[in-house]
């Protein structure tokens, strides 16, 4: 018998000459897959790369995921049984673009037990999941323009964008469309204020310069009482509203006093003659989301803010063309608008309280078309408040005017609560028992069951009463602050690609923007700069809002709910937000800069389909304050071009890796409008 030594040695040579046997294999088969096969044969592995495919590429073979066509604008999605994380955004549901079909691709899947098979669907190919180089260049006009190669595609960098001429100052591109207004036909019922954008190719191409001495504006709440000169350098409004107590000029500020036409001794004094009338208005707990019609310097939305109430304050680009960007300056919610021939752009059921104080609205005309207009709007039960010279004055034809509104108010069943002074208060019936008891011959008709009431998008008013849905949706809400948090009946009228329940999706959201925005604050110090007036540019449910709300942000958003997609405004008004219906394609109703923040979440990976993004990203300069910033996250492609875009804009940005990681398909792009454009 060998020794145990010799053993152990014979034992360890055997090992050895495996290893290196085995070694010697590997590299040769290596080599022969590398270099002796060729696509005869079997096909080289093609992965997922960047890399532009041969010009073969469509014989090769590729394994698809079955979920690849799935269009989700959120990444990671969890499933229903675990709550998402601030790393694990909800299930992007609201995006409703189909994805593009192309050729069909030789395809398989690997079945449970290992096997290739090809009997499935795969469905068509998502081309937005798929890395590219080549990517659309984008024109500055008439600017100089490089040639980038970049990872062997080309892309065109702009240099510089121009500055606009400084008569646009405070140029609003589908209000102040000169052209546009000469051709319309009739401008007898306020159609001149009504949106008229300019046509393709012939939009905004620069930079709309800030006034001359334009300097940081004043942070609320100091700015509910005084804002600087030269940021709102016009007198007109001063000059003729001075002794109504709406603002005085004093050296180099406005001051607001806080009064109105028809409440000269201050807003709070009013909104306490208001709340003696009818109690059950409720300000902050049954009436949380008012609309005040001809708002002036939007005092009166002012001084709700301290009573738990956002208000929406609208008024049109008239004689008095600066009261909303007054408004704005201020720090309190409001866009241009005008009641004239089309909806505004609020749903249906939108309003505790709808507010008109002397705002020259012949609410009666045309078979009472603008009163059935705010009735739309109206939530059911709420209430209507007019303080108006017919409520008060006794001359025959105020008194006739105020005949009209008692005939017409009675027809579509609102309820005369009080006439106390100068103000009437009428409430809005809670279903449509009082509608179906009326005669057949009663003016004016019910719309048609078929008419979608939250449908706003360049839609004609209609002389019709809304009728409100049989299963009470939109009445009976959740007093403030619970409606922030519970998901309303309507949120399962929003037509939408839902992954998961939409009560599931809804709590999701609420929670990863919660987690985002606590993050956020904590970080980049959010609470110690001026971020007052907000946009989120594609709101989805509001969650974004709803967090600012929770982490006690001293700021309001509007929620915009692009056109592109589900129409979410229903839920939005329903948690006691106020938000508005647009298309990114076109300009937004507001005066330049009048937004502090403006926060864009997979807004331009949906709209880039649509329209070229430089045209979105110019509106945001427009509307952004000097000294504002944006928070953008989209795909990382996007994200490189819109950062060329933003930097030739005068932008400084940042790029940086969301909490999935550095590899994740998503970016963010912080940017800072550092150019005051003056």
């Amino acid at each position: 018998m060998k020794g145990v030594g010799e053993l152990g040695d014979s034992f360890k040579l055997s090992v050895l000459t495996k290893i290196s046997v085995f070694f010697l294999a590997c590299v040769a088969s290596f080599y022969l897959g590398r270099h002796w096969t060729d696509d005869s044969f079997y096909p080289q592995l093609v992965f997922y790369s960047s890399r532009a495919f041969p010009a073969d590429a469509d014989n090769r073979s590729v394994t698809i995921s079955p979920k690849l066509n799935h269009t989700i604008d959120i990444s990671n999605l969890e499933s229903t049984e675990s709550a998402p994380s601030a790393s694990s955004p909800p299930p992007d549901a609201l995006s409703g673009a189909p994805p593009r079909p192309v050729a069909n691709e030789n395809v398989g899947i690997v079945n449970e037990n290992g096997e290739m098979q090809e009997d499935f669907d795969a469905g068509t190919f998502n081309h937005d999941v798929v890395e590219t180089e080549e990517e659309p260049p984008y024109s500055a006009g008439n600017e100089t323009n490089e040639e980038m190669e970049k990872n062997g595609g080309s892309r065109v960098r702009i240099q510089k964008f121009r500055l606009c001429p400084e008569r646009m100052m405070d140029y609003i591109p589908c209000l102040d469309n000169e052209e546009g207004i000469r051709m319309l036909k009739s401008t007898e019922r306020g159609e001149r204020f009504e949106r008229h954008c300019p046509s393709n190719g012939q939009g905004l191409d620069c930079l709309v310069p800030a006034p001359k001495g334009y300097v940081e504006p004043i942070p609320w709440p100091r700015s509910r009482d005084e804002v600087w000169f030269s940021n709102v350098p016009h007198t007109r409004l001063a000059e003729d509203k001075g002794g109504q107590n709406w603002i005085k000029k004093d050296k180099e500020k406005f001051k607001f006093p806080g009064g109105g036409t028809q409440f000269i001794h201050g807003a709070d004094i009013y909104l306490d003659q208001i709340s003696e009338m009818v109690p059950d208005i409720a300000f902050g707990n049954h009436s949380r989301v008012v609309l005040d019609v001809g708002c002036g310097v939007a005092s009166f939305g002012a001084f709700l803010l301290a009573r738990n109430v956002i208000t929406m304050s609208i008024a049109p680009k008239d004689v008095h063309e600066n009261q909303i960007q007054f408004a704005l300056e201020r720090g309190v919610p409001a866009m241009v608008a005008a009641f004239a021939t089309r909806r505004l752009r609020f749903p249906s059921q939108a309003f505790d309280l709808l507010h008109c104080s002397r705002c020259r609205i012949n609410w009666t005309r045309d078979d009472g078309i603008l009163l059935l207009e705010a009735n739309r709007m109206l939530r059911a039960g709420g209430f209507f408040a007019w303080a108006a010279q017919p409520v008060y004055k006794h001359e025959e034809a105020q008194q006739e005017a105020w005949k009209e509104m008692e005939s017409l108010t009675t027809r579509i069943c609102w309820e005369l609560v009080k006439k106390e002074g100068y103000l009437a208060i009428w409430r809005k019936p809670m279903n449509n028992s009082c509608y179906l008891k009326r005669s057949p011959e009663v003016e004016p008709p019910l719309c048609d069951p078929e008419d979608d009431p939250n449908s706003v998008w360049y839609v004609h008013l209609k002389a019709c009463i809304s009728q409100l849905p049989e299963n009470g949706s939109g009445a009976n809400i959740t007093a403030w602050p619970a409606r922030l948090y519970e998901p309303p009946p309507r949120l399962q009228g929003v037509e939408m690609d839902a992954y998961i329940a939409k009560n599931e999706l809804f709590r999701a959201e609420t929670r990863f923007w919660n987690d985002i925005v606590e993050g956020h604050i904590r970080i980049f110090h959010w609470k110690k700069m001026n971020i007052r007036n907000v946009m989120d540019m594609r709101a989805g449910f509001g969650g974004f809002a709803a967090a600012l709300i929770d982490q006690k942000m001293d700021s309001w958003v509007m929620n915009v709910v692009p056109t592109s997609g589900p129409n979410t405004l229903p839920v939005i008004y329903d948690r006691g937000l106020i938000g508005v219906a647009h298309d990114w394609c076109e300009p937004f109703d507001t005066y330049p800069r009048t937004y502090d923040f403006l926060h864009a979440f997979g807004l331009f990976s949906t709209e880039q389909k649509r329209c070229n993004i430089s045209v979105i990203l110019l509106e945001m300069d427009r509307i952004l304050r000097p000294g504002g910033m944006t928070y953008i996250r989209d795909s990382k492609f996007v994200i490189e071009e819109i950062k060329d875009i933003t930097e030739a804009m005068g932008w400084r940005t940042e790029v940086r890796d969301t909490a999935e990681g550095p590899y994740a398909s998503r970016k963010i792009l912080i940017g800072h409008k550092e150019a005051w454009h003056s």
